[in-house]
């Protein structure tokens, strides 16, 4: 169980706005090069073979772990007061949320058996891999360092209802989007973020492939606060009606 299914279980059930960070990749990739970022210009410098084979702090210092961490700060200030918003991506770190005060900060930190598992089941190349693994050193580190609140999670170990009893506090107070209206224009406004993610991969000048062909998965828009249902679309035919999942169509799912 990892923290985009979490963050997506609640977001759900409470009516919650979802900021994922990785849909903002690009985004925050591009602000890092207008301001110059010599470890944002060396990313986008190097052919992805050569970025790859570089060492592993370097591939550290490109990950623009630090720096994007103050930028979804930035981010999630910027957002609506209401409804209450869960944000979750590995950029989020305890200075970003001293960055934010006043808001309630959970860490999940998987055991080693569960970091591995995860990354065997992306098939990773030896590049990407040694940098998923020094990340998930630092993030822990980082949050043990700072005495920041976490939970440790196993292989199998569904955590959502521990968060969710961390959180009761602030998701009785609210404000939350009651009406179901309103949650199918939040998952709109996710998948919205996740297409722009990958338009703009494929849009960088070094990327490979074709951006007619890629398919993403979306969250069904149903708005029933206990879908879970995903719809693989094509990126480029990401339609105006509602994505729902094959008999949520009339909205029927409780």
């Amino acid at each position: 169980m990892g923290k985009s299914t979490v963050a997506e279980r609640l977001a759900r059930r409470h009516g919650l706005r979802r900021y994922h960070a990785d849909t903002r990749t690009w985004a925050h990739r591009d602000r890092a090069l207008a301001a110059g970022c010599p470890a944002a210009l060396r990313f986008e410098s190097l052919s992805p073979e050569d970025r790859w084979a570089a060492p592993v702090p370097d591939l550290l210092a490109m990950s623009l772990h630090h720096e994007r961490g103050r930028m979804v700060a930035d981010d999630v200030r910027a957002l609506p007061a209401g409804p209450l918003t869960v944000a979750e991506g590995t950029v989020i770190t305890p200075a970003t949320a001293r960055a934010l005060p006043g808001r309630a900060a959970l860490w999940l930190l998987p055991t080693p058996a569960l970091l591995e598992k995860r990354l065997a089941e992306r098939e990773l190349k030896p590049g990407p891999l040694a940098l998923y693994r020094r990340l998930a050193d630092v993030i822990e580190d980082e949050v043990r360092a700072s005495g920041a609140p976490f939970l440790t999670v196993d292989i199998d170990t569904d955590v959502t209802e521990e968060v969710a009893a961390r959180w009761a506090a602030p998701l009785a107070a609210g404000p939350h989007s009651a009406s179901r209206a309103e949650r199918r224009a939040l998952l709109r406004e996710a998948n919205e973020a996740v297409v722009a993610q990958y338009t703009a991969f494929f849009a960088r000048p070094w990327s490979r492939g074709d951006v007619r062909a890629a398919v993403a998965p979306l969250s069904c828009e149903c708005g029933a606060t206990g879908c879970a249902a995903r719809v693989d679309c094509a990126v480029t035919a990401f339609p105006a009606a509602p994505v729902v999942a094959p008999g949520h169509d009339g909205f029927s799912a409780s």
